[in-house]
């Protein structure tokens, strides 16, 4: 029997709504029923944390510039050295006892690799001063509040910059640096006549290399931690002259202890944790031989190193509650 024109289907209410409550233009055909690819909700977790990195790293060149230039300076004066001095004197330095000679090879790459560390330490010191205190005075904060990066996302790009950035560019920059070095100095070995192997065999490149990444790794980015979650308290605190906020609190409780008790453990403390871990070694001792003296089995045991993670922790924390309630100056 036909059905009538106006006649609806079985199951199908004259409104167009079947009992369960779909219309028949919400059945989707058969060929597109399936598990459909279902868009992200929110982005990595990862993203913000990079792009607040590289807009530090835009924002402040002299992150990277001021190792750079150190290391140029350094080169121009090897360089200077190697064309005065006559290449006799490499020959009198081949000719020393082992470990005079060691030493004597071994002296311009650790004076290279100390002042290019030593530049980065205190470009760390600088930029965390102005950290949170530049965004405020400028009152570009509240342009980057606008932007949906919390408050302990923008931070932790902050700290990340002296402990993980600048160490690490260090590194590679003393690393190029020490490579242009030893080719320069083999290179006049050669011209001198003598053997450049043993300027190579005396002067590990690869093993001071891993011993130079430990000692950056371990000092001056977890053990120099506390110094840096401290600027960068006072950085988000200070309202004016930052620089003196950072540094007259110390000179204060130094003056108090040692006026009312005639002590300084304070001092002691802030220069223990200045100059690193103790380790032992021999009087003479080089820069390489004190790196390896401190092994991660007696790295990781120091108490020192636990409570200053634990105090940076802490002033990162403050940190995050200043960036978020601290407004323009």
């Amino acid at each position: 029997m036909n059905t009538p024109p106006n006649a609806t289907p079985s199951g199908v209410t004259p409104s167009g709504i079947t009992p369960s409550g779909i219309t028949p233009s919400n059945l989707a055909p058969e060929s597109q029923v399936g598990p459909q690819p279902i868009a992200p909700a929110v982005m990595s977790a990862t993203r913000p944390i990079y792009w607040s990195v590289r807009r530090e790293l835009w924002e402040n060149r002299s992150i990277y510039i001021a190792p750079l230039a150190v290391a140029a300076v350094l080169l121009v004066g090897f360089l200077i050295g190697l064309i005065a001095l006559p290449g006799h004197r490499m020959s009198r330095v081949l000719a020393l006892e082992p470990a005079k000679q060691r030493a004597a090879l071994e002296l311009p790459y650790e004076l290279a690799a100390a002042l290019i560390m030593g530049t980065a330490f205190l470009v760390g010191i600088f930029y965390s001063l102005d950290a949170l205190y530049g965004e405020r005075r400028d009152r570009s904060i509240l342009f980057w509040k606008s932007l949906p990066v919390s408050d302990l996302t923008t931070v932790l790009a902050k700290m990340s910059i002296p402990l993980v950035v600048l160490p690490l560019l260090s590194f590679a920059v003393t690393i190029a640096t020490q490579l242009i070095m030893l080719l320069l100095s083999s290179l006049i070995v050669l011209v001198s006549g003598l053997n450049v192997a043993t300027l190579w065999t005396h002067f590990s490149f690869l093993h001071f290399s891993m011993l130079l990444l430990y000692h950056i790794v371990t000092v001056h980015g977890l053990w120099y931690a506390p110094f840096y979650g401290w600027l960068l308290m006072v950085s988000g605190w200070a309202r004016r002259a930052p620089f003196l906020w950072a540094f007259l609190p110390p000179f204060v409780i130094y003056g108090v202890e040692k006026i009312a008790f005639n002590t300084s453990y304070f001092l002691t403390m802030l220069e223990h944790r200045l100059t690193g871990p103790e380790v032992p070694t021999a009087p003479g001792s080089t820069m390489m031989d004190v790196m390896a003296a401190l092994t991660p089995a007696k790295f990781l045991s120091e108490p020192g190193l636990w409570i200053g993670l634990a105090i940076a922790a802490a002033f990162l924390f403050v940190a995050v509650r200043l960036r978020r309630y601290r407004g323009p100056i």
